[in-house]
C-alpha cells in the first residue's frame, strides 16, 4: 500500500469517528433537553395544581359557624337520614351513615343505593371512634341532633352542620357546597320546585274551587295521637298548597300531641294522612281513637278521605329523594298524571 493511500483511509476512519461521537452527543442534547421540558412541565403542572387547590379553598358557613374546605370531599359521613337520602341523590355513596330509625340498617327505599355502607352509631349517638377510622374529608350533621360533639367531629375532619333534620332543600344546599356540588344542588332544587309547580297546576285544574284543601297529617301511638303541622311532611304540604287543620288553634304548632279523646275535633280538615307502628298496642289505641262519636263528625271522615301512609316517605326519611316520593304519593291519590 502506498504512503498516500494509506494516510486517505486513516483520514476517512478520523472523519467517521468525529461523525458517529457528533451524533452521539447530539442524542445525548435531544435527551437532555426533552428530560429539562418534561421537568418544566411537571413542575408548572404541579404549580397550576397547587393554585387551583388553593383557589379552590372554599368557607362554608352553616349552623356552628363556619368551616374551611378544601377540594372536593370524597369520602363522606352523613350523621343525620336527611342528608344520607341526600348523598344518594347527588350520586354519592357515603363512607359512613348512622343506622336507620326502622327498617335498620337502611331505609329500604335506599337499601340499593347504599349496600355496604358502615354504620357508625344511631343518629342521636354516632360512634366518633367508627367514624375516626374510616379518615372521612367531610361529615355532614345536624345541629338539632350534634352539637354537642361538634367540636370532637371537627377533630376528626372539616364538618358542617344544618339547623335542623328535616329541612330537605336547606340539606341539599349545605351539602352542594360542601361536597363543591353546588350546579348539582341548583339541578336537584330546580327540579323540584317544577315537580311543585306542575302539581299545583294539575290540582287546580281537577279540583277548581275545591282547592286549597286543608289538611291533617296524623300519627297514633299507644297512648296519644299525633298531629305533624309543619316538619317535613307538613311542610311539603304547605308548599304544594294545602292548608293546614282547620281549627286555627291548632295554626303555628309544631307537633300537637293529643292525650284526650276530646281533642279530637282538632284534627278536623278535609284530607287525613296518617302513620303508625305495626304492633297490637298502637292498633288497640287508633281503633280507640277512630270509633270515637267525635271522628265520625270530621270532614275528611265524612268524605271518606282517610289515607294510611309509609311512615318512612312521608316522615322518618326527611330528605329529597323521600320527598319526591311522598309528591309521587300524592300525585296517585289525586289521580294526577306525574
Amino acid at each position: 500500500m502506498s504512503r498516500t493511500t494509506y494516510l486517505f483511509k486513516r483520514k476517512s476512519i478520523f472523519s467517521l469517528l468525529v461523525l458517529f461521537l457528533s451524533f452521539v452527543m447530539l442524542l445525548a442534547g435531544c435527551g437532555n433537553q426533552s428530560s429539562k421540558e418534561t421537568s418544566n412541565e411537571s413542575s408548572g403542572t404541579e404549580k397550576t395544581e397547587q393554585k387551583a387547590g388553593t383557589e379552590n379553598t372554599r368557607e362554608i358557613t352553616h349552623a356552628m359557624g363556619s368551616t374551611t374546605i378544601n377540594g372536593t370531599p370524597k369520602k363522606i359521613v352523613t350523621l343525620y337520614q336527611g342528608a344520607t337520602d341526600a348523598a344518594t341523590v347527588f350520586g354519592v355513596k357515603p363512607v359512613g351513615a348512622v343506622e336507620s330509625w326502622v327498617e335498620q340498617p337502611i331505609y329500604n327505599y335506599l337499601k340499593e343505593d347504599l349496600e355496604g355502607v358502615q354504620i357508625v352509631g344511631q343518629e342521636t349517638q354516632p360512634n366518633l371512634e367508627e367514624i375516626s377510622k374510616l379518615q372521612p374529608d367531610l361529615i355532614i350533621a345536624s345541629k338539632l341532633r350534634h352539637e354537642e360533639i361538634y367540636d370532637q367531629l371537627s377533630q376528626i375532619a372539616p364538618t358542617v352542620m344544618h339547623e335542623t333534620v328535616f329541612e330537605f332543600k336547606g340539606t341539599v344546599e349545605l351539602m352542594g357546597q360542601a361536597m363543591n356540588q353546588e350546579e348539582k344542588a341548583n339541578e336537584i332544587l330546580s327540579a323540584w320546585d317544577n315537580r311543585v309547580a306542575d302539581f299545583q297546576s294539575k290540582i287546580q285544574e281537577k279540583l277548581g274551587d275545591k282547592w286549597p284543601l286543608h289538611v291533617s297529617v296524623l300519627n297514633f301511638r299507644e297512648d296519644h295521637a299525633r298531629m305533624y303541622v309543619t316538619g317535613f311532611a307538613g311542610s311539603i304540604l304547605t308548599e304544594l298548597g294545602f292548608k293546614g287543620p282547620k281549627d286555627p288553634a291548632v295554626e303555628g304548632q309544631d307537633i300537637l300531641k293529643l292525650t284526650d279523646k276530646e281533642s279530637i275535633s282538632q284534627m278536623n280538615a278535609d284530607v287525613f294522612y296518617m302513620f303508625m307502628e305495626d304492633n297490637e298496642a298502637v292498633k288497640k289505641s287508633y281503633d280507640e281513637w277512630t270509633n270515637h262519636p267525635l271522628w265520625k263528625n270530621l270532614d275528611a271522615v265524612k268524605a271518606n278521605q282517610v289515607y294510611t301512609v309509609d311512615e318512612v316517605i312521608w316522615n322518618m326519611g326527611g330528605g329529597i329523594k323521600a320527598a319526591n316520593l311522598m309528591l309521587d304519593d300524592i300525585y296517585d291519590r289525586f289521580e294526577l298524571e306525574k
